[in-house]
């Protein structure tokens, strides 16, 4: 299977065995940065719990962290009818949950009944619902399902990389009862949460710890015929700040760290040969950081809508585009671990991004240029003022707990300075941010970053279409407030029904195009996908994906006389 064109209606298939070999035993442990709310992965929404339940559970196609492909998981095999609406997929025969439990398409069919419920108010059902109707999934034996789409869907099988499939035994009843979504919190006893990942939950101490041990009902083993996993414990330690999982990494209390600050990441290079650690550079990820003005309907806000005179012009953010110095921000506040952006795609995701947009070269005379045309004038002492002649003042909001973010945002306040702008910074607890730009709109211009799970552009459709809750700079509109917001709302849907690949990136290419001409978002840089290992961590092969450093747990082992960390 891969990204590209869609999948030959050849059947798809591969055997039980993975290309690696380990050894068995040992532990993990791992650092989160807060404790996770559920195992329930119908409900779970925040980060810790989704990065503990992907070792529990498992899907029936799973995108792998390496080649960012589709590959068989719970299905062995499937086919995919010509039109593109219906998936008939094969469930691997033997297979058993983590209680011991067999597996059969009625599980299937139960697990997409719990996530499409209203009432359980899965995060997933929007992804299960195509053309305003949800997936049918249908029972055919006892080892074949099939999946009708209302419409074809371009990545379809990557949107069940993000379906946990449940057990029927364990949670048909709370399902029956109306209180699935509460099923399973962290007080649950083990014995009662079974999944088909390569770990189950054995303990949890609140405020502390989480345990996982190994699964002996998981399916697959290594070229030597081994059982996997090879681990026999993974220990999730709570640590709250970035700052404290470094310190503990760099201690030897914990064995891999993902997503380091730059500044982080460089103390912790001076020490990896003396501490037995290796830090590795993925380059950019899929996460772009950008500045964006509010272009909401907001008269209430009279000072907010009087400044969208300004913010509403495309040569305005042309302006403010120009002026922006990228290669400053990579180098004074990621330390040259990120990547200056001409499109939101960033250069990580190879497969995807519009090689056609270089990002713009700074250029403060031709963003004068643009301002002037814009009525745009400038008084003597320097101020940019605009056509009534009112001085051009705003506030930036951003994410105070982002040191690097802020170190950007202080960057570009000096760069919009040398227009003659007066920008003011007001950094925000996330919460409170988030609450302002998506819900009061009571903000000027803010500078955010988003992070796609998945390489694929449909999962960011709530922020190209302009009825999407996310669509940050304008969000919810009923219908596009401009010709070329409708313009990707077309690109975007046709992309999505689209089977074959070139043409999609083709359609896609021109979504880029359109929002780097006109930029209700404006690309400033990628982080680069910064993490560590202990040295003796065998098969470690971090990912720019979601859960960097264990989205392969199954096949991570200890070398013999390696030095895992005692929690």
């Amino acid at each position: 299977m891969t990204l590209g064109p869609v999948p030959s209606r050849a059947e798809v298939a591969d055997p039980f065995v993975t290309e690696t070999e380990g050894r068995r035993g040992g532990r993990l442990v791992v650092a989160l940065r807060s404790e996770p709310k559920t195992l329930n992965p119908v409900t779970a929404l925040d980060i810790a719990s989704r990065e503990v339940i992907g070792l529990t559970t498992a899907p029936l196609v799973r995108i792998n962290g390496r080649t960012h492909d589709t590959e068989p998981a719970l299905a062995r095999s499937w086919k995919i009818s010509e039109d593109g609406r219906r998936y008939t997929l094969k469930l691997r025969p033997g297979l058993r949950f983590s209680d011991g439990q067999p597996l059969d398409a009625d599980d299937v069919v139960f697990s997409f009944r719990a996530y499409l419920d209203p009432a359980n108010g899965s995060p997933q059902r929007d992804l299960l619902i195509l053309g305003e109707t949800p997936i049918a999934v249908h029972r055919v034996d006892a080892h074949t399902v099939t999946l009708d789409l209302a419409q074809p869907y371009a990545a379809a099988e990557r949107l069940f990389d993000g379906i946990a499939i449940l057990p029927r035994h364990r949670l048909a009843a709370a399902q029956d009862g109306g209180g699935l979504a509460r099923a399973w919190g962290l007080d649950s006893a083990p014995s009662t949460i079974a999944g088909l990942g390569p770990f189950r939950f054995k303990s949890h101490v609140p405020g502390q710890r989480l345990v996982l041990e190994r699964n002996p009902h998981y399916w697959k083993v290594d070229g030597a015929g081994t059982a996997l996993p090879y681990l026999d414990e993974i220990v999730f330690l709570f640590v709250a700040s970035e700052d404290a999982q470094a310190i503990r990494f760099q201690a030897g209390e914990t064995d891999v760290v993902s997503r380091l600050s730059a500044e982080n990441f460089a103390v912790l290079s001076r020490d990896q040969e003396a501490r037995g650690f290796r830090l590795h550079d993925l380059g950019p990820g899929l996460a772009y950081s950008f500045l964006f003005f509010n272009l909401n309907d907001v008269e209430d806000l009279g000072v907010v809508a009087r400044r969208q005179a300004w913010f509403g012009q495309t040569g305005f953010r042309q302006a403010a585009s120009l002026a922006l110095d990228r290669e400053g921000m990579v180098r004074l506040a990621y330390r040259g671990h990120a990547r200056p952006l001409g499109s939101h795609v960033s250069p990580g995701n190879r497969r995807w991004v519009n090689e056609a947009l270089p990002p713009p070269e700074r250029s403060i005379p031709r963003a004068r240029e643009r301002l002037a045309e814009g009525g745009f004038s400038w008084r003597g002492d320097g101020t940019l003022v605009d056509a009534r002649g009112e001085a051009v003042e705003f506030s930036v909001v951003t994410s105070a707990g982002n040191a690097s973010r802020l170190k950007m945002a202080t960057i570009l306040q000096d760069d919009l300075r040398q227009l003659g702008a007066r920008v003011h910074l007001v950094p925000l607890e996330q919460r409170a941010l988030i609450d302002r730009i998506l819900r009061t709109h009571d903000y000027e211009a803010s500078v955010l970053a988003l992070a796609a799970g998945d390489a694929d552009p449909n999962p960011e459709l709530n922020v190209w279409l302009s009825s999407g809750s996310t669509h940050l700079w304008h969000p919810g509109q009923t219908e596009p407030a401009t010709p070329w917001e409708a313009e990707i709302d077309r690109l975007m849907r046709l992309q999505m029904s689209t089977l074959d690949h070139a043409e999609r990136k083709r359609l896609y290419d021109r979504v880029q195009a359109l929002v780097a001409e006109h930029l209700p978002l404006i690309p400033l840089v990628s982080p680069h996908v910064l993490v560590g290992a202990k040295v003796g961590l065998s098969n470690f092969n971090p990912t720019i994906l979601r859960s960097p450093t264990l989205w392969n747990a199954d096949e991570l082992s200890w070398s013999p006389g390696s030095a895992p960390a005692t929690p």
